[in-house]
């Protein structure tokens, strides 16, 4: 297995990003990952407000990926995320989805125990749930700081892409160039305070890659629910372009017309939040593989 320190760290996804470490298909990679402070809070006494925010959701990275090229899609296989054992969180004046509310800065200190799956925060015990909050690819042309999401990837903030599901990416530049931070122990979907339990981690994945297919938004396929994460500047654009990506998608891989995807895609298709605080707002479009299967849905993506 391949290994990427923490200290090899990027704050922006960018379209002549350079490579640390070169794999490929069907390889394992461990990143070490900081969290989003990139460790500037180390106590309840450090405020968020005090901080450099110039180092502000460093992601791991990037790995370049032998053999992808524009109009392939990599798979990352998300094996393991292992938390470390201190997180953070915190309430900052003017920002998340309540900014008038908070009246001061708070940083509160989130113990984790591994052994038992759980954490505790005001005397209340929470169940473990590690995800990762940033994982991207290469743009195409420009540069996209970490903290923001959009088609490359980034700062999604989705409570799904955790340990088992496969994110499926489309590669707009060669080898792909993943980087991978901003892991949670534990978050809701929506992120409404503007963090969730932030933490370092040691994230184990699987590369895959699929020749000649390609996908408006990445995908990320659980044990039971294919979605597609798409973000804009308002929810309601976001809503828009996950619907519209799923139905889509649902009309060319099950041979029915658009208005037919459509009518399906209101039966059963779910809209989730995934995170309403960061510079764009990111919404997922959810389908049940019982539904939508992955084989069916890559084969639509691939021409077949």
């Amino acid at each position: 297995m391949k290994i990427i320190m923490s200290d090899r760290t990027v704050y922006a996804f960018s379209s002549d990003m350079k490579p640390v470490l070169e794999v490929l298909p069907g390889e394992r990679v461990l990143f070490g990952t900081k969290d989003c402070f990139a460790g500037q809070i180390g106590s309840e006494k450090d405020l968020c407000t005090e901080i450099n925010f110039d180092y502000i959701n460093p992601a791991t990275g990037p790995l370049a990926v032998r053999g992808a090229e524009k109009g392939d899609l990599l798979g990352v296989v998300i094996e393991d995320i292992r938390v470390g054992d201190q997180a953070v969180s915190v309430a900052i004046p003017g920002e998340g989805a309540l900014p008038g509310k908070v009246e001061r800065p708070v940083t509160r200190m989130i113990m984790t125990d591994r052994e038992k799956g759980v954490c505790s925060f005001a005397g209340i015990t929470l169940p473990l749930r590690p995800m990762i909050g940033v994982i991207g690819v290469a743009p195409e042309e420009g540069s996209f700081p970490t903290g923001t999401p959009g088609a490359h990837g980034g700062n999604m903030d989705t409570v799904d892409i955790r340990k088992g599901t496969t994110v499926w990416f489309p590669v707009r530049r060669e080898g792909a160039l993943l980087a991978i931070g901003d892991c949670h122990a534990v978050m809701g979907d929506g992120e409404i305070g503007c963090s969730g339990a932030e933490v370092p981690a040691e994230v184990t994945v699987t590369l895959e890659l699929v020749k000649g297919a390609s996908a408006p938004w990445p995908i990320a396929v659980t044990e039971k629910e294919i979605m597609i994460i798409a973000s804009e500047d308002s929810l309601d654009k976001a809503a828009e372009a996950a619907s519209a990506a799923m139905t889509d998608l649902a009309a060319r891989s099950l041979g029915l017309s658009f208005e037919d995807a459509l009518i399906l895609c209101s039966l059963v298709m779910d809209l989730r939040i995934s995170q309403v605080v960061d510079p764009k707002k990111t919404v997922r479009s959810v389908l049940p593989l019982v539904v939508l299967p992955w084989e069916k849905a890559e084969a639509a993506l691939s021409g077949r």
